[in-house]
């Protein structure tokens, strides 16, 4: 179990990170900028879910990879900035993989540290678009959770599938891989064809 949260959380530190070098170089930042905010990306969901189970200190401030990772993600961007500004349909698919692998990480940490299955797939969720939201409200963006098609929603589906899984006593690997695709496949579907949950009705 601490293996593949470990693993689950570098790809999803790395994936986040690359959506929050991308924004920074859309917003025209600097090298400082771009770093700051591929860090934030990649690490506040993370953060988030450890402080609130106290696991302490947080996983991506004890673990020097979790760092690398995401200062990596930002100097790629960096330098390779003329082909990334080009492309804004990447960015929406790096960051729905990104939710997959922390909701599906956040879940799984979660239940090995004795939550419900409700807190479970809360957490698996909150650890999803933490990094979302910080790299949005860092560039005064509304965050993509409260606007986008099924953000939040495939979250939710990508936990609960970790949490049933472990009900079930099913092997973690493959429940993790399930769950994670089909958050991911909510959210490129969403993308794909513009789902959404209901709006409030306004008149003109």
């Amino acid at each position: 179990m601490k293996t593949l949260v470990l693993a689950l959380d570098l790809a999803g530190t790395f994936v986040f990170a690359l959506t929050g070098a991308m924004t920074a170089v859309k917003h025209r930042l600097d090298l400082y900028g771009i770093l700051v905010l591929s860090f934030a990306a990649a690490t506040f969901g993370g953060i988030g879910r450890d402080l609130l189970i106290g696991s302490v200190p947080p996983a991506a401030l004890a673990d020097w990879r979790y760092i690398a990772a995401s200062l990596l993600a930002g100097v790629t961007v960096f330098f390779s900035y003329s082909a990334t500004t080009r492309f804004q349909t990447p960015v929406l698919i790096l960051d729905g993989a990104g939710l997959a692998f922390f909701a599906v990480s956040g879940a799984l940490k979660a239940l090995a540290f004795g939550l419900t299955p409700i807190a479970a797939i809360m957490l698996g969720m909150l650890t999803g678009v933490g990094g979302g939201i910080a790299r949005d409200i860092l560039v005064a963006e509304i965050p993509t959770v409260l606007r986008a098609e099924l953000y939040a929603v495939a979250a939710l589906a990508g936990a609960s599938v970790v949490v049933i899984g472990d009900r079930l006593q099913l092997p973690s690997v493959p429940v993790a891989a399930v769950g994670g695709g089909l958050c991911f496949g909510l959210r490129f579907m969403a993308i794909r064809h513009g789902w959404h949950l209901p709006r409030a009705w306004q008149s003109d």
